[in-house]
C-alpha cells in the first residue's frame, strides 16, 4: 500500500511540472511550423532546461528551427540577436521559454484564475508532497 501511495504522488507531482525534464519540438531549417507530435523530444534531464525557438525571414519564406537548450545558451542567443529581430527580410528572431511545448504556435490567453490559493505553484507542492510522504512513510 505504501508503495502505491508513493507511485501515486510522484506520479502526480511528475505531471504537475516538478519533473526536471521538459518536452520541446526540435526541428531544423523547415518551411512550416513543424509544431506537431513527431517534432517532440525530450530534452537532455538537469542540462536542457529551457526550449528554443528561431524564425527566420528569407527570400523563399519563412524558416523555423527549434530545439531545446540550456538557460544560459539559449538567453545569450536570444540577446545576441535581438537586433536582427525586425520581421523583414533576413530578419533572425530567437526566442526562450521554459514550459513544455512552449516553442510551439502561440497559446490562447486563458482567463486568468483566482489567487486565493495558487495551486500551480511548485514550491507550495513540493511542501505537500513532503508532507504526504512523511507520513506514508512513518
Amino acid at each position: 500500500m505504501r508503495l502505491f501511495s508513493v507511485s501515486t504522488l510522484l506520479l502526480f507531482f511528475s505531471s504537475s511540472g516538478l519533473a526536471l525534464q521538459i518536452q520541446c519540438y526540435q526541428c531544423e531549417e523547415m518551411t512550416h511550423d513543424c509544431s506537431t507530435p513527431e517534432f517532440i523530444v525530450n530534452c537532455t534531464v538537469n542540462v536542457q532546461d529551457m526550449c528554443q525557438k528561431e524564425v527566420l525571414v528569407k527570400d523563399d519564406g519563412i524558416h523555423y528551427r527549434k530545439s531545446c537548450a540550456s538557460s544560459g545558451a539559449c538567453l545569450i542567443a536570444s540577446s545576441g540577436y535581438q537586433q536582427f529581430c525586425t520581421g523583414k527580410l533576413n530578419s533572425v528572431c530567437i526566442t526562450c521559454c521554459n514550459t513544455p511545448l512552449c516553442n510551439g504556435p502561440r497559446q490562447k490567453k486563458r482567463p486568468q484564475q483566482s489567487a486565493a490559493f495558487p495551486v500551480g505553484t511548485p514550491h507550495v507542492w513540493l511542501h505537500v508532497f513532503v508532507l504526504l510522504l512523511s507520513s506514508v512513510l512513518c
